[in-house]
């Protein structure tokens, strides 16, 4: 008779301490993101926000002051993460036009993935202010600092390099307005608005310098 030795499953790693408290943050951050965006900043309840992370209530003071301490790094929080989702898009562009368009598309792509963010980040200006500047200053920083590759590269002919910042908030209040008009719908951009944006874009990058 074959006696068959059978191997033990293998064991699943505990998480440590800080891996927990960093898991139960996040969820929080998680939850936080989904019930503003479905209920905005006033409605967004310490009671909905723990129920959806699937905490208890008063976990929540483990890593939050108050309410309103969540709110200031919630924003930037997503920030990060469709700074990275962008990038990951962009990455591999040929030139500042291609890189532009790319993530002219992952913008709108990441709304479509996340619908709340929108409604998060408009509510941020007089709800979590602190939030909102911090959140703009990282966006207006990594992209001013994408575009300058471009700039060296003499993508940008037309313009100076301390003209970069302006062209970043031209840029994206242009999305912005953008996402009012046809963002929203069904998550997905219509491509007649994506080239139009870039026959604008495109123009401006070539354009002539101005005479001072």
């Amino acid at each position: 008779m074959t006696t068959t030795t059978r191997s033990k499953p293998a064991r699943t790693p505990r998480q440590t301490r800080a891996e927990k408290a960093r898991a139960t943050r996040r969820a929080l951050i998680d939850a936080a993101a989904d019930v503003v965006g479905e209920y905005g900043y006033a409605e967004a309840s310490i009671a909905r926000i723990t129920q959806r992370a699937n905490v208890a209530l008063g976990t929540f003071y483990n890593y939050f002051e108050t309410r309103q301490a969540l709110f200031d790094i919630l924003l930037p929080e997503l920030g990060q993460d469709l700074i990275a989702f962008v990038g990951q898009r962009v990455a591999g562009s040929r030139d500042t036009l291609d890189m532009e368009e790319r993530g002219f598309r992952a913008f709108f792509e990441y709304l479509g993935l996340n619908p709340g963010f929108y409604r998060i980040l408009n509510e941020a200006e007089t709800m979590a202010p602190v939030a909102h500047r911090t959140h703009f200053q990282a966006l207006t920083e990594r992209y001013v600092a994408a575009l300058k590759i471009g700039h060296r590269r003499g993508d940008l002919a037309p313009f100076d390099e301390d003209e970069l910042e302006t062209i970043v908030y031209l840029l994206m209040a242009a999305r912005s307005y953008l996402t009012l008009r046809y963002g929203l719908e069904d998550g997905k951009l219509p491509e007649h608005v994506v080239t139009t944006y870039m026959k604008f874009v495109r123009g401006a990058f070539a354009g002539e310098r101005s005479a001072p």
